[in-house]
C-alpha cells in the first residue's frame, strides 16, 4: 500500500466543531485539557503521576477477565503486568460489540491506539503506554451492532435484544456466521478469518468474550488488552462516584452549564444529561433510574423503588448493578485507568468536549482527546480509473455532478460555456442601462432585473449544453458515479459502511500493519490507502 494525507476540512464530511477542535480553535480552550501533541502528552503524564488510580484492581480484573486464554500473546501479558508499574499508562478507545467488527472505523480506532502508544514510547522511552479497547458491554442498543456490510451484503443477528449486549448468548449466531463466512470466498487469508469469527461467537459463551477473543486475534501480537468494565471489583472503585451523583445530580447540573456554554460559544453539542445519568443491571434488563415526586428512586418500567437509604445500601452492596449512560461512562473509565488520552470518533470527541467540567468537579484528570484516523482503502483497479479520468482522491469528495460536469468541459469537442457571449450581453445591458437612467433614473432597477433573469436564463442554457454533452461521454459519467459509490456508499464514508472482512482476505495481517504503517495519529489527516 502506499498513502496520501489530506486535510479534515477538505472531506465535507466531518462537524464544524471537530474541524474546530482540529484546528485547535481559541473559543474551545475551557472545554479541553491538554493539547494532542508531545507537549501536551508530556504535561499530562506529568499530571497523571499523582493518580489515585488502583493498579492492583485494574491488573487483577484484567487478569481475570483473559484467564480463559491458553495462548495469550506474549506482548498482551506482559502489558497487563506492566500496568502495575508507576510508569506506566495507557491510551484508551471504546467501542460498541459490533459483530465481526462492524464497519470499518471500528478498526481504525484501535490502530490509531495502538500506533499512538509505539509513538508515545519513542518520544518517552522511560515510560510504558499500554492501548486498551473498552468494550461498551453495557451498552443495550442491540439494534446499532447487530449487523454489518460485506460486499455490499447485509448481514444481520436477528434476535430480540435483552439487557446489556455483552451478556448476549452467542449460540443463535451460528447461521449469522455461516453467512459471514460464505462472502469472504475461498483462499487462505478467508481460512483464517473464517476460522477466528467462528472461534470467537460459536465458542463463546457470551457477546462480550466472544468480541474479546476476535479483536485478540486480530491485535492481540501487537499488544492491545481488551477490557469489560461490567465488573463488580471495578464498579466497587466507582461506588463513591456513583452515589454522590444520583443523590446530588452534580453530572446533570455540570453538563448542563458546560452545554449551554458550548452552544452560546456558536458549537454544536452531541448529547443530553439527565437528573440521573445511571441504569439499573441486571441480567433480564438495563433501565433507567429516575427520581418519583416523593424522593425515591425508582427503576422505570419495573415496578422497583429504593428510597434514599435503600438506595445508598444497594450501591454499596451491588455496585455491578449500576451502569453509567453515555455521560458518565467517561468518568468511570479515567477512574480505573491510568488513563492519558481517549481516541474516538468525530461524535464522541464532541461530546466529550461537555464533560471537562464535570471532571473538574470530581477531580478526575481529563484526558486528551484525539480524533481517530479516519481512512479510505482504495484498490488497483479503482486506482486505474481515477487516473483514466484525470480525477484525484482528494477531488472525490466533491459532488458527483460537479465531477461529471467537469469532466465533459475539460474533454468536450464543444465549447460549452457561453462567458464570451455573456460578456457581449453585459457591455450591451450597461449601455441600456444608461439609456433608461436618462429617461427616467426609476427605470434602472427594472433594467437591472431583466439582466437577472437573462443570466439566469443564460446559465440554465450552459447546463443544458452540458447535459446534452454527457452522453458523448457516457462510459467516463458512469465510471464516476461506481467510483464514488465504492469510496461513499449510500452517499457516506466507506469506514462507516463497509466490514473490513474483504480487505483483509486480499492483504491478510498486512493490513494491519500497512494502517499501523501509514496512520499518524497526532497529524490529524485524512488518509487515503491506494
Amino acid at each position: 500500500m502506499k498513502a496520501s494525507y489530506i486535510n479534515y476540512s477538505d472531506t465535507n464530511s466531518f462537524s464544524e466543531t471537530l474541524l474546530a477542535y482540529i484546528a485547535q480553535d481559541k473559543k474551545l480552550t475551557s472545554f479541553l485539557g491538554n493539547s494532542p501533541d508531545i507537549a501536551g502528552f508530556e504535561k499530562q503524564i506529568n499530571q497523571k503521576k499523582a493518580n489515585r488510580t488502583n493498579r492492583k484492581v485494574l491488573v487483577n480484573t484484567l487478569r481475570d477477565q483473559y484467564s480463559a486464554f491458553h495462548n495469550l500473546p506474549l506482548e498482551v501479558k506482559n502489558n497487563i503486568n506492566l500496568l502495575e508499574e508507576a510508569n506506566t499508562f495507557t491510551i484508551t478507545t471504546g467501542h460498541q460489540l459490533n459483530i465481526f467488527t462492524g464497519p470499518l472505523y471500528f478498526i481504525f480506532k484501535i490502530v490509531s491506539t495502538i500506533k499512538l502508544c509505539k509513538q508515545l514510547k519513542e518520544k518517552f522511552p522511560d515510560y510504558h503506554f499500554v492501548p486498551i479497547y473498552w468494550m461498551a458491554t453495557e451498552d443495550h442498543d442491540f439494534a446499532e451492532i447487530n449487523h454489518t456490510q460485506l460486499q455490499g451484503e447485509l448481514i444481520k443477528w436477528d434476535i430480540p435484544a435483552q439487557a446489556a449486549t455483552g451478556r448476549m448468548e452467542t449460540l443463535s449466531m451460528a447461521r449469522t456466521v455461516k453467512k459471514y463466512q460464505k462472502l469472504l470466498g475461498l483462499s487462505h487469508n478467508s481460512d483464517k478469518l473464517a476460522r477466528l469469527v467462528e472461534e470467537a461467537y460459536l465458542q463463546h459463551t457470551n457477546l462480550a468474550d466472544a468480541t474479546r477473543y476476535l479483536v485478540n486475534g486480530l491485535f492481540g501480537k501487537h499488544g492491545l488488552v481488551v477490557m469489560d468494565a461490567d465488573h463488580r471489583d471495578l464498579k466497587t472503585l466507582f461506588a463513591p462516584y456513583i452515589k454522590e451523583d444520583i443523590l446530588e445530580q452534580r453530572s446533570y447540573h455540570n453538563i448542563t452549564h458546560t452545554t449551554e456554554a458550548l452552544e452560546k460559544a456558536g458549537f454544536e453539542t452531541q448529547v443530553h444529561a439527565r437528573e440521573i445519568n445511571f441504569f439499573y443491571l441486571t441480567e433480564e434488563y438495563r433501565e433507567r433510574i429516575v427520581q418519583t415526586t416523593s424522593g425515591d428512586f425508582e427503576v422505570l418500567h419495573h415496578n422497583l423503588f429504593f428510597s434514599e437509604e435503600e438506595l445508598v445500601k444497594e450501591i454499596e452492596n451491588h455496585p455491578e448493578r449500576f451502569s453509567p449512560n453515555v455521560v458518565m461512562r467517561p468518568l468511570y473509565q479515567e477512574v480505573v485507568l491510568p488513563n492519558l488520552c481517549y481516541i474516538g470518533g468525530g461524535a464522541e470527541i464532541v461530546y466529550w468536549l461537555q464533560l471537562k467540567s464535570n471532571f473538574d468537579h470530581y477531580k478526575v484528570d481529563f484526558p486528551i482527546l484525539l480524533p481517530r484516523n479516519s481512512a479510505i482503502v482504495s484498490n488497483e483497479h479503482l486506482d486505474y480509473k481515477i487516473f483514466r479520468l484525470n480525477l484525484t482522491f482528494k477531488s472525490l469528495f466533491r459532488d458527483a455532478n460537479e465531477l461529471k460536469r467537469e469532466y465533459v468541459r475539460i474533454h468536450s469537442k464543444h465549447r460549452l460555456n457561453l462567458n464570451d457571449e455573456w460578456l457581449e450581453m453585459e457591455a450591451i445591458f450597461e449601455r441600456i442601462k444608461e439609456r433608461a437612467t436618462k429617461i427616467d433614473p426609476t427605470l434602472r432597477p427594472s433594467a437591472e432585473a431583466i439582466k437577472t433573469r437573462l443570466c439566469k436564463a443564460i446559465n440554465n442554457l450552459e447546463k443544458k449544453f452540458v447535459k446534452a454533452d454527457k452522453l458523448n461521454f457516457e462510459d467516463a459519467v458512469s465510471q464516476i458515479d461506481k467510483i464514488k459509490e465504492k469510496f461513499f456508499p449510500n452517499g457516506g464514508l466507506q469506514e462507516r459502511v463497509e466490514n473490513f472482512g474483504l480487505l483483509y482476505v486480499k492483504y491478510g495481517d498486512e493490513l494491519i500493519n500497512d494502517l499501523l504503517k501509514f496512520f499518524n495519529p497526532l497529524d490529524m489527516k485524512f488518509t487515503i490507502l491506494y
